[in-house]
């Protein structure tokens, strides 16, 4: 299949309570790594780009890269920009080929939060690509903006209400005590707040800070209405850990095979959490119901 908007695959993820893992790659190799994953067991997934990598790389690369391993893949996949407050950079990615965004506004106040939002959104209808929104602020470090435990703020599901109304969203982020980066001590989830965000918004729903929740907490979140979940600091650890690892252990000095051995605990991690969030076999299953969603 060729790239898509993840509209649709988390649309028909929320109605059927199971979740899509959006994965923050960095490089040709991880991406390759979690797309083998999910092709493995039929599972549609995500690949997000912080603004960070893509400034690194360059749009043109990534795009190509993408382009190059999915096109043939049985399994639907979208290219997701990750949290990205300016505007310009935005739309500058949905002109280079990604086909889902995210606008992180959530920093400012309520109403220009909306107005920024509503504006993207706005782009994104007209190219066909996919948006996320957020409301609250996510505590921990994403994109080297970091957001103190003190200072970060659970979303109000009033105003969620109110902002998934003022537009068309793919997916709805609302902070209910997860954190970017690794926990410090048990994360305190709102489920309370995350349900009643929930029965009153039909949007699928974000979970950010991933890495480090437990079963339990995963499940419980998507059964209450995510139906994107990022992994994020996970990755990048087994992405740098397991190269060292390879090296102390004795790995000889050929980059190709510290390289497989990387690839390959990528490939595992990430297919465990597919596995966990109940993507496994939804692919094939559900792809005739995205029509629906377009």
């Amino acid at each position: 299949m060729s790239l898509m908007s993840m509209k649709p695959m988390l649309a028909v993820a929320r109605e059927k309570q199971y979740a899509v893992g959006a994965f923050n790659a960095v490089d040709y190799l991880s991406i390759k790594a979690v797309l083998k994953a999910a092709e493995e067991i039929d599972a549609p997934v995500i690949i997000q780009t912080s603004v960070k990598t893509v400034k690194f790389w360059g749009h043109a690369p990534i795009v190509a890269w993408m382009k190059e391993l999915a096109q043939d893949l049985p399994i639907p996949v979208a290219l997701h920009l990750d949290h990205c407050k300016d505007v310009d950079f935005i739309q500058q990615c949905i002109d280079a080929g990604w086909t889902s965004v995210m606008i992180d506004a959530s920093s400012l106040p309520y109403e220009q939060n909306l107005t920024v939002s509503q504006e993207v959104a706005r782009r994104g209808a007209a190219a066909g690509v996919g948006v996320e929104a957020e409301l609250g602020e996510i505590g921990g470090v994403e994109e080297d903006i970091a957001v103190d435990e003190a200072e970060a703020h659970l979303a109000d599901p009033e105003k969620a209400v109110r902002f998934c109304q003022a537009m068309d969203l793919a997916v709805f982020a609302p902070a209910i005590g997860t954190a970017h980066g690794i926990y410090k001590g048990e994360p305190k989830i709102a489920f309370d707040r995350l349900e009643a965000i929930s029965r009153r918004v039909s949007t699928p729903l974000a979970l950010h800070g991933g890495t480090g929740l437990s079963d339990e907490v995963f499940k419980r979140c998507i059964a209450l209405g995510c139906a994107k979940v990022n992994i994020s600091t996970e990755l990048k650890h087994i992405f740098i850990d397991s190269i060292a690892d390879y090296q102390r252990q004795g790995g000889v000095y050929e980059p190709l095979k510290a390289l497989e051995v990387q690839y390959d605990q990528i490939k595992q991690a990430m297919q465990k959490h597919m596995i966990l969030f109940g993507s496994e076999g939804r692919a094939s299953r559900d792809r005739q119901e995205y029509a629906r969603f377009l």
